[in-house]
């Protein structure tokens, strides 16, 4: 930990001529009046990791802004020069609806011209996947989204991407680090660009995009038959008002409701707490205007558009809203059903899911007789093996259930654009065959079993919290819990020792992943539990899901209210309460 005096020498150096008025008129501010905003801003350095940069915006070393940012595009750029020599590099880059994001965005496009890279620059917002998409599309060797998906207003983020379209994985991923860290001072950074490198694009990618997005669509003619059923849907202030009003028009639907207030592209997001679709409050807004226009369907993407949330009407006719599990249950449920009942296996297809999501998914792919996947927590890891296995299988869904979804393999990162498009198809199908999109769910758990999840996260703070947290971890490793609410635990999987070890006859599998410290505890009742430490937040996450049979539709009440039972007493026995 820096001293005070070590601090202030930091930032009094924020006031020599590399930087801009603005930012030097801001640290000299904090230097003469506020201490305490000067140590937050300047005790460490905001850390390039493998997703990226994601901060407060601000000047500082603990900032987001165009200095910590160059320093991670010319690190990043450096890296690509290493990787792929210096001629006929290309990028590209996108950008959210937050404060200082299109500024942001132009800066990145500047360094890389400066570099020499050509830069296709969107010319306006747009959502995540689509970046991914124009990657692939115009093979480009890497690319950049500024973005903090669904962080509060004040923060801002930059997220690289590699030439297929996925978030950096190994060995890129620490080959970039190594880079940037390499990036010691402002001086270091090219940030004078060359315009006639820039390539602005918008529509025509937009149109080839959701030409993709439409390749989706199972049912045409299903839609057709029910293009007038009412739709709400929030982009909460966000850039999926660009592309998801488009690709639900494209699937043949008419009746789209938008949430006026919520349209309007705001980085403050004035309408809501938390711009999450995760977050009930998120979705109030959306789900008045279903409730006074009769709609069949609420849906809400974040502020990047790779995540969605839905809310779909009861057996009493309320809304309720379905957690990531659930709507990727659905989704993975309709494109398998669908894809028997209309003859399209080939015998090559698999989804995937992560560790941490619901197993429910397995059943059903077990259910379709289709290979599936099991991944570790972030889609660049659905990316990876999509491209492993390009060429000799086919990728057709898969999601977590942190509200990330990806029907298809032209994108290689959660796709709520085409997400929201799917599960609009699947509540015309539903409703063909005289269900809402709740009871289809209820069928689901009739005939594949009744999976309930929760997740706690516990926050600890700070270094102390830092050391808690690792001292938990290492406590479950050292001595694992016997029993679990009186359940025998009979496997335990450790993914950073990459080992799963069946308690009842001490038989010891590899797990063919790559090292994570996440442990799993599964229970002699179904019962499992998945315990690992967030890679971006100072917290410890808790996974817990429980199942049952569900004999009948009727009877979901009652039985939800035995397996919420369930996790209570583990959350219970466990001490988490």
């Amino acid at each position: 930990m820096l001293s005070a005096d070590e601090i202030r020498k930091k930032a009094e150096r924020w006031l020599g001529k590399e930087f801009n008025d603005e930012t030097i008129e801001e640290v000299r501010q904090m230097l003469d009046t506020d201490e305490k905003k000067l140590i937050d801003a300047f005790y460490q350095d905001l850390e390039f990791g493998t997703g990226g940069l994601r901060g407060i915006m601000g000047a500082g070393t603990n900032r987001m802004n165009i200095y910590t940012l160059g320093m991670a595009t010319q690190g990043l750029s450096n890296y690509i020069i290493r990787q792929c020599g210096k001629k006929g590099i290309r990028v590209a880059i996108a950008h959210d609806c937050r404060n200082n994001s299109r500024y942001f965005a132009e800066t990145t496009a500047n360094i890389f011209t400066a570099n020499g890279f050509e830069v296709y620059l969107f010319e306006s917002l747009r959502p995540t996947p689509e970046l991914s998409f124009a990657i692939r599309n115009y093979k480009c060797q890497s690319g950049v989204v500024i973005t903090a998906s669904h962080n509060p207003p004040e923060y801002n983020g930059y997220k690289a991407y590699w030439n297929d379209g996925g978030q950096v994985v190994a060995p890129h991923d620490d080959g970039i680090i190594d880079e940037v860290r390499k990036i010691t001072s402002v001086g270091q950074i090219k940030f004078e660009g060359k315009p006639d490198l820039i390539k602005a694009i918008g529509k025509e990618t937009d149109d080839l995009f959701l030409g993709e997005v439409q390749k989706m669509s199972l049912n045409p003619e299903i839609i057709k038959k029910f293009s007038d059923i009412a739709i709400v849907y929030t982009p909460i202030h966000g850039t999926g008002i660009t592309m998801v009003p488009p690709a639900l028009k494209l699937f043949g639907f008419k009746n789209i409701i938008i949430v006026p207030e919520q349209a309007i592209v705001d980085g403050n997001f004035p309408t809501v707490k938390s711009p999450n679709p995760e977050e009930p409050d998120a979705l109030k807004m959306a789900i008045k205007k279903a409730v006074e226009t009769n709609a069949e369907l609420v849906m809400a993407t974040d502020p990047d558009a790779d995540r969605l949330g839905l809310a779909v009407k009861n057996k009493n006719g309320e809304f309720i809203l379905l957690n990531g599990n659930q709507t990727g249950v659905i989704l993975v449920w309709y494109i398998l059903s669908q894809y028997k009942e209309r003859k399209k296996y080939k015998g090559n297809e698999y989804i995937i899911k992560t560790i941490v999501t619901s197993d429910l998914i397995e059943r059903i792919a077990e259910g379709y007789k289709v290979e599936f996947f099991n991944v570790l927590t972030g889609f660049k890891f659905f990316a990876e093996l999509i491209r492993k296995l390009e060429g000799t299988k086919k990728y057709i869904g898969g999601g977590e259930e942190s509200y990330g979804f990806l029907p298809g393999d032209y994108v290689r990162d959660k796709d709520a654009v085409a997400s929201c498009a799917l599960a609009a198809e699947a509540t015309a199908w539903a409703k063909s065959r005289g269900m809402s999109l709740f009871e289809l769910l209820l069928d689901i758990y009739v005939n594949f079993g009744f999976y309930k999840e929760k997740l706690i996260n516990i926050v600890r703070k700070g270094k102390e919290g830092a050391g808690e947290i690792k001292e938990m971890m290492t406590g479950y490793r050292n001595n694992p819990p016997e029993k679990i609410n009186n359940n025998r635990v009979i496997k335990i999987n450790d993914y950073e020792a990459q080992i799963s070890l069946d308690i009842l006859t001490g038989n010891r599998t590899p797990i063919d992943l790559i090292k994570s410290d996440v442990l799993q505890f599964f229970l002699e009742d179904g019962s499992k539990i998945s315990v690992r430490p967030s890679g971006t937040e100072p917290k410890i996450k808790f996974y817990f899901s429980v199942n049952t049979k569900l004999t009948s539709a009727d009877k979901f009440g009652e039985t939800e209210k035995v397996l919420e039972k369930r996790i209570s007493d583990i959350i219970a026995d466990m001490k988490l309460v």
